[in-house]
C-alpha cells in the first residue's frame, strides 16, 4: 500500500496539514481511534509552537531590517501562521481556524485602508498579551476552535476586525448598517432561504450601537494603541424587533423593548437563536464534510441528520461535531482518500513537511501562494475562497509546480541522501523510496512509468551520487507537481 494510503496519512491530511517523518514516528502505532482523539484533544499537546520561530532546527522565516514582527506586520504574521502549520503539535487547531477564516472570511486590506497597516495586523493576528489590545482574529479562531458555536458567534461580532470588514463600527441607531445583519444570516449561519429582507433589517437594529473605539489616543502607528469593542447604548434602538423566525425556544419571534443599558441582549438573543437553529447545524456540517470528508460526492441525508443531533444534544459546541465526523463510517471509507482538492496552503505546508526544509525559509513561499490564489488573511471576499476544482487552473498549477521546484533544488542535497544505498543502482526502487518519502495519491501505470523513464532519460541510469544528486530532486518536484499530488 502507497504510504499516502495510509488511515494515519488520511488522518493527519485531513486534520492537519500533511505528515513529515518526525510526525509519523511520533503517531506510529497508534490506531486511527488513538489518533483521532489526539488530534481533537490537542489541549493536552503544548503550544508553544512560535517560540520555535528562529531556530535551526525548524523552517526558517525572513526578517526585515533584523526584525519579526508578527502583531505589527502582516507579512510577518503570514509566515507566523505558515510555521505553525508545518511544525504545530496541536495540528487541529490550526486546521480549524483555517476553516473558521474561510467561514468569516475577513480581509486584511480592507481593514488597513480604514485604520492603517499596525492596527490591522493586530486585530488580525495578535496574540493575547505580546502587545495591549484584544487577541486577532485568527488567535480568536485558534482559541475557540472547537468551542461552542454560540459563544464564537458572539465573539465574531464584538471582534475589531470584524467591525471594519462588514462595517459595524458605523452601525447607529439614526442608520442601521445592515452589512453584518445580512452576512450573519446569509454565510455565517442558516443560510439563504431561511430569512427575508425585513429580518435583515431588523438584525441591523439589534447590532445598533455595536460599536469600536481606539484605546488610550488616537495613533493608528503606534503599537500600544489598539481598538476595541465599545457597546454605545446611545446609538442602540430600543424598540422591539420582530423577525419571521422564532427567537425564543417557545417559539416567540419578537425581541422585545429593552433600555438602552440592557440593549447588548438583543444581539446575544439573536445569536442564540441562529446558533442553535437546525439549518445552521446542516450548514455547518455539509460545510465539514466538504471540508474533511469529500467534494466529490454530496453529503448523504443520514450523515448530515445525524450532525444536527449531535450539535444540538451538545448545545452547538463543535468539538462534538468534529468527533462525529472523523468517527462516521464515511471518513475513512476508501472513497473518501484524496477526495478532496489541496487548498495552496495545505499544498505548500504538506510539501515543505514531506520534503523537507533545512536552510528554507517559509518566506520564500508567500508570492507563490498568491500566485496559486490564497493569501492569508486576504480572502477575496465575504464568501472566502471558491473551493473545489476552483483551486485549479493553468496559472494556478504553474506557480504549484514552481513551488514545487524552489523547495526541491533547496534540498536537493537532503533529497539525495535520503535514498538507501541498497536502492540506488535500480530506477524503480529509487521511486519506491521517494514515494515512501513524499504522499502523492496511486499513480497508474503510465505516470508511474514516465517517473521512471525520467530518471533514466539523457543517459543511463547508475546510481551515482552525481546522478542522484540531480535526479532525486528533480524527481521530487516532478511528483509535487504531479496531478495526483494535489489532493488530500
Amino acid at each position: 500500500m502507497p504510504r499516502g494510503d495510509q488511515p494515519i496519512e488520511h488522518l493527519l491530511r485531513r486534520g492537519g496539514f500533511g505528515a513529515s517523518v518526525g510526525d509519523l514516528a511520533a503517531y506510529n502505532g497508534l490506531s486511527p481511534n488513538a489518533i483521532i482523539s489526539r488530534l481533537i484533544d490537542y489541549q493536552q499537546s503544548p503550544d508553544g509552537v512560535d517560540a520555535l520561530i528562529g531556530q535551526d532546527s525548524y523552517v526558517g522565516v525572513a526578517t526585515r531590517g533584523g526584525q519579526f514582527s508578527p502583531n505589527t506586520n502582516i507579512e510577518d504574521a503570514r509566515q507566523r501562521w505558515l510555521f505553525r502549520m508545518v511544525h504545530s503539535q496541536r495540528p487541529l487547531q490550526e486546521k480549524m481556524a483555517l476553516f473558521w477564516h474561510q467561514h468569516f472570511a475577513t480581509a486584511y486590506s480592507k481593514i488597513a485602508g480604514a485604520v492603517g497597516g499596525v492596527q490591522a495586523t493586530k486585530m488580525m493576528a495578535l496574540v493575547a498579551g505580546e502587545l495591549p489590545g484584544p487577541q486577532g482574529q485568527l488567535e480568536l479562531f485558534r482559541s475557540r476552535a472547537l468551542g461552542k458555536f454560540r459563544d464564537l458567534l458572539i465573539e465574531v461580532a464584538r471582534d475589531p476586525a470584524m467591525l471594519v470588514w462588514l462595517d459595524g463600527r458605523t452601525n447607529t441607531r439614526q442608520r442601521p448598517q445592515e452589512n453584518f445583519g445580512r452576512e450573519i444570516m446569509e454565510l455565517f449561519t442558516f443560510g439563504i432561504g431561511n430569512y427575508t429582507e425585513q429580518d435583515v433589517y431588523a438584525a441591523a437594529r439589534v447590532f445598533t450601537g455595536w460599536n469600536l473605539r481606539i484605546n488610550p489616543g488616537g495613533d493608528n502607528q503606534e503599537p500600544t494603541s489598539y481598538y476595541g469593542f465599545f457597546y454605545n447604548q446611545n446609538q442602540h434602538d430600543t424598540a422591539a424587533k420582530t423577525f419571521t423566525f422564532p427567537i425564543y425556544p417557545n417559539g416567540q419571534q419578537t425581541i422585545p423593548t429593552r433600555s438602552a443599558a440592557d440593549g447588548m441582549q438583543d444581539g446575544l438573543d439573536l445569536m442564540a437563536a441562529l446558533a442553535r437553529h437546525p439549518d445552521t447545524a446542516r450548514r455547518l456540517a455539509g460545510k465539514m464534510w466538504n471540508f474533511f470528508i469529500s467534494e466529490r460526492e454530496a453529503a448523504p441525508a443520514a450523515y448530515l441528520d445525524g450532525a444536527v443531533e449531535v450539535y444540538q444534544r451538545n448545545d452547538t459546541e463543535i468539538r462534538s461535531l468534529v468527533d462525529y465526523v472523523f468517527h462516521s463510517t464515511w471518513f475513512l471509507d476508501a472513497r473518501s482518500v484524496y477526495a478532496r482538492y489541496s487548498w495552496p496552503v495545505e499544498f505548500v505546508a504538506r510539501a515543505v513537511k514531506e520534503t523537507g526544509w533545512q536552510g528554507f525559509s517559509i518566506d520564500n513561499a508567500r508570492t507563490p501562494l498568491a500566485n496559486m490564489g490564497q493569501t492569508l488573511f486576504e480572502p477575496p471576499d465575504v464568501n472566502g475562497w471558491e473551493l473545489g476544482a476552483g483551486w485549479i487552473s493553468t496559472g494556478s498549477m504553474l506557480a504549484r509546480m514552481n513551488f514545487a521546484a524552489t523547495l526541491t533544488a533547496n534540498q536537493r542535497f537532503n533529497l539525495a541522501r535520503l535514498i538507501p544505498t541498497t536502492a540506488q543502482a535500480n530506477p524503480d526502487q529509487v521511486l519506491n523510496a521517494m514515494l515512501e518519502r513524499l504522499s502523492p495519491m496511486f499513480y497508474a501505470d503510465g505516470p508511474r512509468s514516465a517517473l521512471l523513464g525520467y530518471l533514466s532519460s539523457g543517459s543511463p541510469w547508475t546510481g551515482s551520487d552525481a546522478q542522484l544528486t540531480t535526479k532525486a530532486p528533480s524527481l521530487a518536484r516532478l511528483i509535487l507537481g504531479s496531478a495526483e499530488y494535489q489532493f488530500v
